[in-house]
C-alpha cells in the first residue's frame, strides 16, 4: 500500500498496535544538504508492508506509537541512519531496536552484510538492484520504484525470526542488548558542535593548543553547517581546519595563507573564526582538550598488533563470529598502546570470547605457539580460566565453552606468532 494522506497514516498505525513486529527503513537524499532529506519511509508489520510518502503525510509523529511501543520490535538493517533521520523527523528514537546486519556478524556472515545479500542467504530471494540510484525526492514514482522501496522492508520480519531463532539456539540473544541499547539511544543522534573537532581527519597531529583552535574553528563550521544546511565540507574542509590550526593562525592574514580558505570565507566569517581561534589558544592550560589516540611519540605495536590479530582471527574461527565484530585494527591498536577505556572489545560478550585472553597476551600471561602447523594458546590462562573468568563467562549464555581454550588454527589464518613476553626486548 502506497500511504499519501494523514488519514492513511493514521489507520495504519490502528491497524499495526497489535503486530509483534514493525521493520522499518528509509529512502533519503543528502548529497547537497546537512541535514538529510526524507524521501520514503518503508514499513512491514506481520500482515501488511506500506510505503509511506512524507511529502504527502504530513506528520510523520502519527507513527509514535507504534515507535514507542514497547511490545513490538522495530527490525532495521544497518539501523544507523534511518534512526538518525526517524529522530529529527519524530522526535523519538523507535525502540526496542532489532538490528539484522549487527546480528549477522554473530551467525557466521561477513561484517556489514548488505541487506541484498542476507536476504539471499536467508529466504533464497535474489533482489533486483535497478532501482539503486533512484532520486527518490521526485514525485510521481512508478510501480516499479515502489515495488523496490517495499522489498527492503518485506522480507526483514522472516530474517528476524529465522535470526531470533538461531541466536536463541546458541545462546547469543543476549549478547546483543548492549549493541541495540546504544542504537536506541537519544544522545547518540544529537550533535555536539564542541566535539565534532574529534572527527576532523589528521587532527592528532595537533598539540593541545592547536587542538583548542580546531575545536573552536569546526564548532563554527558546524553551526554553520546546519544554518545553511550544507555539507560541512561546503562551509571548509578538515585539512583547512587542521592546518590553519597547526599554524596557530591570530590573524585573518595568517588564517588566508590556508589554501582555499580566503575563497571559502568572507571577511566578516574569517574575524570570527581568528576570535574564537585565538581566545582559545590563549585560554587556560586546564581547557586544553585531549584526543584519546595514538601519539606522535608513541611506539611502534605493529608486532603487539600481529600476536592480537591472530588470537582474534582463531577466536572467530571457533565462534564463528566475524572478525571485525570482535576486534576491530583500531581497537586493537589502541590496546596495544595502552588504552582501557571505551573499548567494546573489553566489555560484555566481547571481553569474554577474546577481550581477557588479548590483555593476558599483552602482558605475558599466556603465549602464542605453532604445532604441526597450527596456533596454539599456551600458559596459565590456558590452563584454566580461572575463578574470576568463569564467574564473567557465566554472565554471557553460549560463551563458555570459547573462553580460555587452547585453541588451534592453520598457519594460514594466523599472523606471525612469537612469545609475547619477549616483546619488551626489541
Amino acid at each position: 500500500m502506497y500511504i499519501t494522506t494523514q488519514e492513511m497514516l493514521e489507520a495504519f498505525v490502528q491497524r499495526s498496535a497489535a503486530s509483534s513486529v514493525l521493520a522499518v527503513d528509509t529512502e533519503f537524499m543528502r548529497e547537497k544538504t546537512y541535514y538529510a532529506r526524507l524521501c520514503l519511509v518503508q514499513l512491514a508489520t506481520d500482515t501488511e508492508t506500506v510505503v509511506v510518502d512524507p511529502f504527502a503525510a504530513c506528520d510523520l509523529k502519527a507513527l509514535n506509537p507504534l515507535f514507542e511501543n514497547e511490545g513490538i520490535v522495530k527490525l532495521f538493517h544497518a539501523a544507523s541512519q534511518d534512526l538518525e533521520i526517524l529522530y529529527r523527523e519524530c522526535g523519538t528514537v523507535p525502540r526496542p531496536v532489532f538490528d539484522t546486519q549487527i546480528a549477522a556478524a554473530l551467525l557466521g556472515h561477513t561484517q556489514q552484510i548488505g541487506y541484498a545479500a542476507l536476504v539471499y542467504s536467508v529466504c533464497e530471494v535474489r533482489l533486483k538492484k535497478i532501482e539503486s540510484f533512484t532520486d527518490w525526492s521526485r514525485r510521481p514514482l512508478s510501480d516499479s520504484q515502489l515495488r523496490y522501496a517495499a522489498e527492503d522492508v518485506i522480507y526483514l520480519p522472516r530474517i528476524y525470526a529465522s535470526m531470533r531463532a538461531e541466536l536463541e539456539e546458541k545462546g547469543r540473544l543476549s549478547w546483543l542488548d548492549d549493541d541495540f541499547s546504544r542504537l536506541a539511544d537519544v544522545s547518540g543522534y544529537e550533535v555536539d558542535a564542541e566535539e565534532r573537532f574529534r572527527h576532523l581527519r589528521r587532527v592528532n597531529q595537533l598539540s593541545r593548543r592547536q587542538l583548542a583552535g580546531a575545536r573552536e574553528f569546526a564548532a563554527w563550521r558546524e553551526r554553520e553547517a546546519q544554518r545553511k544546511d550544507i555539507p560541512r565540507k561546503w562551509v571548509v574542509g578538515d585539512e583547512q581546519i587542521v592546518e590553519a590550526s597547526k599554524r596557530e593562525a591570530r590573524s585573518i592574514k595568517e588564517l588566508f595563507m590556508v589554501r582555499g580558505l580566503k575563497e571559502r570565507l568572507n571577511t566578516h566569517d574569517a574575524h570570527t573564526v581568528v576570535s574564537l581561534m585565538v581566545r582559545a589558544f590563549d585560554g587556560p592550560e586546564e581547557g586544553w582538550p585531549e584526543v584519546d589516540g595514538p601519539k606522535k611519540n608513541e611506539p611502534n605495536v605493529d608486532i603487539e598488533i600481529d600476536l592480537m590479530s591472530a588470537l582474534v582471527r582463531l577466536r572467530s574461527k571457533e565462534s564463528g563470529v566475524a572478525v571485525q565484530t570482535l576486534a576491530s585494527h583500531d581497537e586493537l591498536s589502541r590496546l596495544a598502546r595502552g588504552y582501557r577505556k571505551d573499548l567494546e572489545v573489553l566489555s560484555g560478550w566481547r571481553r569474554t570470547l577474546v577481550g581477557k585472553e588479548l590483555l593476558k597476551l599483552l602482558s605475558g600471561e599466556i603465549t602464542l605457539s605453532l604445532e604441526k602447523g597450527a596456533l596454539k594458546v599456551g600458559g596459565r590462562a590456558a590452563d584454566t580460566a580461572g575463578a574470576s573468568d568463569m564467574a564473567d563467562t557465566a554472565d554471557v549464555p553460549g560463551a563458555a565453552d570459547m573462553a580460555g581454550g587452547t585453541g588451534t588454527t592453520d598457519v594460514a589464518d594466523a599472523a606471525k606468532t612469537a612469545d609475547v613476553s619477549e616483546i619488551r626486548e626489541f
